[in-house]
């Protein structure tokens, strides 16, 4: 398909610029997305698979506007080959992240009561017990520990099965497959597996639980595929991503760590002011770089004009919270992490009707893992050079793969 455009004014569109992948060692910003800011308000990009090019937006105020715009839909973009991120693009029917109004709220509705503030609250007890016993682990065993491998990645893995209701028989291998599929490691065929693996037990659990009247995830959705308020497969589509959801939190934590420990005066303000942890902690989710580029894009549903330019009906647009949250229109000297900051009304959860489901068991999570490893281990420091710390490769979450410490 040909994309042709031109800008309202009559003037030349911005040229097209081709977005590599980058494999980045460290929270830097990255580079590309920073020379697009600049060039911005609207840009066009070219992703590493996909066909053709997208828009992209990277100041605050059009990325709020765009993401709450119905005249800008996601249900589109799973029958285009949109220039993408991905190598393998396989949206599943029921996937929240690409259902359109009123679909998503009508699936959204069927596991919402599990992750309301009150579930949460009401979850963290447990969640903390999990952490304890993590934490207990590394202590027995002693330094150097590789606080990913040992706390940060199965911790998120099993609060979210605690959500979703996996049986204690079958957490095992749920996070087996779970763990293959966010892993950097094993190629596409082993994730592929896991995929298949994971996506058929999460069927055989909505079916068995038709009847339930439970408060898992699970439960729901069983209650609600009974009831006909989901499909069977929106149901499995709807849950697989959730199942798998504990990734952001493991790699987002692993960030803020990895900052802690390698700049002394942010770890200094974080023991000294616990009590002020939360307004640091929404700053740290400001300018850590979670993602690599951009996520998945939307499509215009008619001509939309933004900052003098008309997008076209059809055109593929992309936002980017990242940028966002570094709009210095917004955040007055966006660059510098300043753990004072106030007010921060930063983006890293998303905005509109995809702002993240687990936005709240997700931000539970995060206090818990930094409270315990901080009030825990007292001497926390990394057991490598800064510079030797693995970062994840060829992945669209970014994040240290290792992070060795001792205390």
């Amino acid at each position: 398909m040909t994309q042709e455009t031109t800008t309202l004014t009559g003037q030349s569109p911005p040229p097209v610029r081709d977005w590599p992948a980058l494999d980045l060692d460290g929270p830097e910003f990255d580079p590309v997305l920073a020379e697009l800011m600049r060039e911005g308000p609207l840009t066009r990009v070219r992703l590493p698979h996909g066909e053709g090019w997208a828009w992209l937006a990277t100041r605050y105020d059009d990325v709020k506007a765009i993401t709450n715009d119905p005249r800008f839909g996601r249900a589109e973009v799973t029958r285009r080959q949109v220039t993408r991120l991905a190598p393998h693009f396989k949206p599943r029917p029921g996937s929240l992240a690409f259902a359109d109004q009123p679909d998503h709220n009508r699936l959204r509705r069927a596991v919402a009561g599990a992750f309301t503030v009150g579930a949460t609250k009401r979850l963290r007890p447990r969640a903390q017990e999990i952490l304890d016993g993590l934490v207990d682990g590394v202590l027995a065993e002693g330094p150097p520990a590789d606080l990913v491998e040992r706390v940060l990645e199965p911790f998120p893995i099993a609060v979210v099965s605690e959500v979703m209701g996996v049986p204690a028989a079958d957490r095992e291998r749920v996070h087996s497959w779970t763990r293959q599929i966010i892993s950097t490691s094993g190629g596409a065929e082993a994730a592929e597996r896991a995929k298949q693996g994971l996506y058929g037990w999460i069927t055989e659990t909505v079916r068995a639980r038709a009847g339930s009247a439970d408060g898992d995830v699970y439960s729901m959705l069983g209650a609600a595929v009974g009831r006909g308020e989901v499909g069977e497969t929106e149901a499995v589509g709807l849950a697989g991503p959730l199942q798998i959801g504990g990734e952001a939190v493991t790699h987002n934590v692993g960030q803020m760590l990895y900052l802690l420990l390698t700049r002394p005066e942010l770890m200094a303000r974080m023991r000294e002011r616990p009590e002020a942890r939360g307004t640091a902690l929404d700053e740290l989710l400001r300018w850590i770089s979670h993602r690599t580029s951009v996520g998945l894009a939307r499509i215009a549903l008619e001509d939309v004009e933004v900052h003098g330019v008309r997008i076209a009906a059809g055109d593929p647009v992309y936002v980017s919270y990242l940028a966002a949250n570094r709009d210095p229109d917004v955040f007055p000297d966006p660059d510098r992490i300043d753990l004072d900051r106030d007010p921060n009304p930063h983006l890293a959860y998303g905005n509109g009707h995809h702002f993240c489901t687990g936005a709240v068991l997700a931000r539970m999570q995060t206090e818990l893992l930094v409270d315990t490893l901080l009030e825990r281990l007292p001497g926390l420091r990394l057991a490598v050079p800064a510079d030797q710390v693995a970062w994840r490769r060829k992945t669209m979450i970014r994040g240290p793969r290792t992070l060795p410490c001792a205390w």
